[in-house]
């Protein structure tokens, strides 16, 4: 035995090496194999490594080292004998190197000034998704997604740093391929950005302060959104299909009383009043929420080839989505189909860009006052009723068969008796051409050339038996809408790097064109009984109108670059717009922004550091502006028709309708934001760990509000929109990234981000007076005209303005119409409302991981909000005595359950016990995938996964839901469970 173990050493050798780094520091930890070989060995805290028993011949060994690239080299073993293996790895620094687009140019990572963050497909949220938004739910600091309903195409609504303005849009701008896209609706599609398909974004841009949106001048207060779509690669034709489909269901319902519960109520009433109200209940167990919600389903197909032919690549995408909604009778079906060519001519010199996008939506809208009426409609009454005229569904009506006006009308009979139909179609692209001067290489010209056209329109048919429409003998109407939306930019670039002087230049000058235009036809309704007669008051003043304004820009930009550590830039832009009197100084805005970046990491003092791989200060101040929320002819008197009889004029036997001016300010101007941002980015261990902290500063000046002025002094003592006011945000912001593991099996990646927003108005008046600056907003449901919100110096916006409720000290319940008496005059009125909380967060985080095991993968997102509360509408509403037993004639109805607990009798719509803590932790998404690499003789690539989305929700929020953006919860349309099983094939 001894003789055969030194016959099998002695056919063998070792290898032993070292591994440095770029500094030539060892570096521990690192694999070293054989490739084609299970031997291998870590390197030790000295960087060096020993292989034993390795059998001579010769063999390729690899070093490989997150963050490093990956060395190899071939060597021979000799029997016996020790052979030396030593590498040098440099550092690989991809995050660093990273291309991003900024507006009109692009910038690697490691020398953008502004804050920029950037979501790629890889990190998309997985799953079912109809708008774009959604993407990036929960990925980056200081940007909350908050998708608008469960209904299908809903769309989301996006705030990056909580916006800037009051009455005016604080929607960002979005800008798709170069194509910068109106913020404004199209008929007959619940949300624009649901007609773009997810599948074929590639990633998402975000550009949050003004050092990186001023470039966009006018429309930039709100931030800037850029999405750049997929496009060919070079190579063989790559097809690739993807199939989603999916069930959606019901997470949770309002809670209301059961039948039960309502019989056993009214009889008790019965008895404490003598009265007899239970002869009005039924003998049904209806859940009506039940009634109106369904199982939905989803399919979502897409199929794209990809490649390149010459010199142009190109790739051709189709896609359709079948979505059913919550609410029966919902639907979206959505056809897309998009080509982006990529050709070069001239060795590259001239680069053509060419991006055309197409959609086809077909919605069917369910009548969503069903949402409502499930709450309140009598659970004891079953949903048919023998007899009855209204289709044969329970109505509320006597024996005339007359309805009882006050009564709710039948959930199901409001989804099935109303057929609301929109067909929309929208076409978008551009063409782009970038020419680099064969004579002045540095030199480029480039030229965009886009549109954004779109037409929709739909119709709405309730029959005359519907009880929905009894007073108008049912409803027939249409509406048709078109949008012409055209862009022209061209710009200079330079960028030339001077040697000699360690320094670069980049400059940016350009020119922009803009055309808003939208045709609106108007229609009257018309009854559908046998007369088909015209619905009094539907009769439009004009058949059509045709808003439009346009912009003119100038832009440009210089960025100085010395010894590739210190960064100057500088931007400005320049816009005039038709929506401001062309005679005074207010149709041109400028909005300049100035910014710094010091690579600390390439200092001396940190270059040869082990442990930081990046450091970097960056500093910005610049202003913007906010056009998206001043009316078309706001400074201009503008004349409406009156059309109903009461206001003609008589000339002899003639009546004329009369003609009424409508309020105007003739001195409208841009709002502006001026942003302050400090930044730091970071990273260590070659990446392993990155991030960035970033604190700005927000201060928005001639805030567009709704206004009151003098009588006398114009057409009206309201102006929708002036400019009177300012509002400061400040906040700070950190994103953290990490690789946890990553070795030859495992890789684990996390994201967490972080983002705290404090915003207040501190000038709301035209006179400069902000002593007693205030306008009520945020209406109710209930009572006449009752606004939950106020905009007043020194709080929040949209703060909730209420009194203070007093409690019961035994039993803690509130007691019913007893507040507390602020300003201690010993009455209670509006002198003793106050303001209390807000339903903006103060904290927004979100939380991402991604866990690989081989070919399989496990991820999670969950968001927070925290500090936010909503104002419980549903429980003002619905929860009182005489929401039960009516007082409006022989009625009954149900009740929220929060009855049970305050004993209220009548509401009390402006108790701060309704003011609710809507916090909240959401798992938005679980999902477990596996990859089985390539089949079918190696040549198809298959991928399964499934998806868990609106997992579960942490909240003390006694509503439906804690995430509602206005901070009113009213019949909210709730966002569904929803589960997907996806297919993705490669070819």
């Amino acid at each position: 035995m001894l003789a055969l173990s030194c016959v099998a050493f002695a056919q063998t050798g070792t290898i032993t090496g070292k591994v440095l780094d770029n500094t030539n520091q060892p570096l521990p930890g690192v694999t070293v194999g054989l490739t084609g070989s299970t031997m291998g060995a870590p390197t030790d805290v000295d960087g060096n490594f020993r292989i034993n028993n390795v059998p001579a011949g010769s063999y390729t060994i690899t070093a490989r080292y997150f963050g490093f690239t990956t060395s190899q080299q071939t060597i021979s073993v000799t029997a016996g004998a020790n052979t030396v293996a030593n590498f040098n790895l440099q550092p690989e620094l991809k995050s660093l190197n990273e291309v991003v687009v900024i507006g009109y140019g692009t910038q690697t990572r490691k020398e953008l000034t502004g804050a920029i963050s950037t979501v790629t497909s890889k990190d998309f949220q997985k799953g079912t998704t109809t708008s774009p938004a959604e993407l990036i739910q929960g990925k980056v600091a200081g940007v909350a997604v908050s998708t608008n309903s469960g209904q299908p195409g809903a769309g989301a609504t996006i705030r990056i740093r909580q916006g800037a303005s009051l009455n005016a849009s604080n929607d960002p701008l979005i800008v798709v391929d170069g194509v910068p896209l109106s913020n404004n609706s199209i008929s007959g599609v619940a949300n624009p950005l649901s007609l773009i398909n997810p599948d074929d974004i590639e990633t998402f841009t975000v550009l949050k302060d003004a050092a990186s949106t001023a470039i966009y001048g006018s429309r930039a207060s709100n931030g800037v959104i850029i999405i750049t779509t997929k496009k060919g690669a070079a190579g063989t034709p790559q097809v690739n299909f993807s199939s989603k489909n999916s069930i959606a269901t019901l997470r949770n319902k309002v809670d209301v009383l059961s039948a039960d519960e309502v019989r056993a109520y009214v009889k008790a009433y019965d008895v404490a009043t003598g009265t007899n109200k239970s002869a009005l209940l039924g003998s049904a167990n209806t859940d009506w929420q039940d009634q109106i919600y369904q199982n939905a389903l989803t399919t979502d197909n897409n199929l794209s080839i990809g490649g390149s032919t010459k010199n142009m690549p190109y790739r051709v995408s189709v896609g359709y989505l079948d979505q059913q909604g919550l609410l029966r009778t919902d639907r979206l079906q959505r056809s897309t189909a998009a080509i982006r060519l990529s050709p070069r001519f001239f060795n590259n010199d001239l680069k053509l860009d060419i991006n055309l996008n197409g959609s086809y939506g077909h919605s069917r809208f369910a009548n969503q006052g069903a949402v409502g009426a499930a709450v309140f409609f009598d659970p004891t009454q079953q949903v048919y009723r023998e007899g009855s005229p209204y289709n044969g569904y329970y109505e509320w009506y006597g024996a005339d068969k007359v309805l009882n006006p006050n009564a709710p009308r039948n959930p199901v009979a409001l989804l099935n008796d109303n057929k609301n139909i929109g067909d929309t179609y929208r076409t978008f692209g551009n063409v782009s051409a970038d020419y680099r001067f064969p004579f002045l290489k540095a030199l480029r010209a480039n030229v965009n050339l886009g549109y954004d056209l779109s037409k929709g329109g739909g119709s709405t048919y309730v029959p005359f038996t519907a009880a929905q429409s009894f007073g108008t003998f049912g409803l027939s109407s249409q509406y048709h809408q078109k949008n012409y939306n055209s862009v022209v930019e061209a710009y200079l670039n330079y960028n030339e790097t001077f040697k000699s002087i360690k320094s670069n230049i980049n400059a940016t000058a350009g020119y922009g064109f803009y055309d808003f235009r939208t045709s609106n036809r108007n229609f009257a309704s018309y009854s559908t009984n046998s007369t088909a007669a015209i619905i009094s008051n539907t009769i439009p003043s004009f058949p059509f109108d045709i808003p439009q304004y346009r912009l003119l820009s100038y832009y440009g930009r210089l960025i100085y670059t010395f010894d590739t550590k210190y960064i100057l830039a500088a931007t400005i832009r320049t816009d005039g717009s038709s929506k401001f009197t062309p005679d005074n100084s207010y149709n041109y805005g400028v909005f300049p922004s100035v910014a710094f970046t010091w690579r600390m990491i390439d200092e001396d003092f940190l270059k040869t550091s082990n442990v930081v791989s990046d450091l970097k200060l960056r500093l910005s101040y610049g202003v913007t502006g906010q056009q998206d929320g001043i009316p078309y002819y706001g400074y201009i008197p503008t004349y409406f028709q009156n059309s109903t009889n009461a206001s003609q004029y008589q000339f002899g036997n003639t009546f004329y309708n009369t003609y009424s001016p409508s309020a105007y300010d003739a001195s409208l101007k841009w709002e502006t934001t001026q942003t302050t941002n400090i930044g730091f980015d970071f990273g260590f261990f070659n990446q392993r760990i990155s991030g960035s902290v970033d604190a700005y500063y927000k201060n928005t000046k001639d805030l567009l509000s709704v206004v009151f002025v003098p009588g006398g002094s114009n057409f009206s003592n309201q102006l929708s929109a002036s400019n009177v006011g300012n509002m400061i945000n400040r906040g700070i912001e950190f994103n953290l990234n990490a690789i946890a593991v990553k070795t030859k099996d495992i890789t684990w990646n996390l994201n967490y981000n972080v983002a705290y927003n404090y915003n207040r108005i501190t000038n709301l008046s035209l006179t400069g007076n902000n002593s007693s600056s205030q306008v009520l907003t945020g209406g109710i449901s209930g009572g006449t005209g009752n606004n939950i919100q106020v905009n007043q110096v020194g709080t929040s916006p949209r703060a909730f303005y209420v009194y203070k409720q007093v409690y019961d000290s035994k039993s803690g319940k509130p007691l019913q119409g007893i507040y507390e008496d602020l300003n201690n005059d010993g009455v209670i009125n509006g002198n003793d409302l106050y303001t209390y909380k807000t339903p903006y967060p103060k904290f927004i985080m979100g939380f991402s991981t991604q866990f690989s095991y081989k070919k399989w993968t496990a991820s999670t997102v969950l968001r927070a909000h925290l500090g936010n509360y909503m104002y419980n509408n549903l429980q003002s509403n619905a929860a009182t005595q005489n929401t039960i037993i009516s007082t409006a004639g022989d009625l009954i109805n149900n009740a929220n359950a929060n009855l049970l607990e305050t004993g209220f009798t009548n509401s009390q719509y402006f108790s701060d016990y309704y003011i609710q803590n809507a916090s909240f932790l959401r798992m938005d998404n679980a999902g477990l995938a596996y990859d089985f690499g390539k089949i079918y003789r190696n040549k198809i690539r298959l991928n399964l996964s499934a998806n868990v989305q609106n997992v579960f929700v942490v909240t003390k929020y006694k509503g439906l839901d804690p995430e509602i953006i206005s901070g009113i919860d009213n019949n909210f349309y709730p966002r569904p469970r929803t589960y997907t099983l996806s297919l993705n094939l490669g070819f």
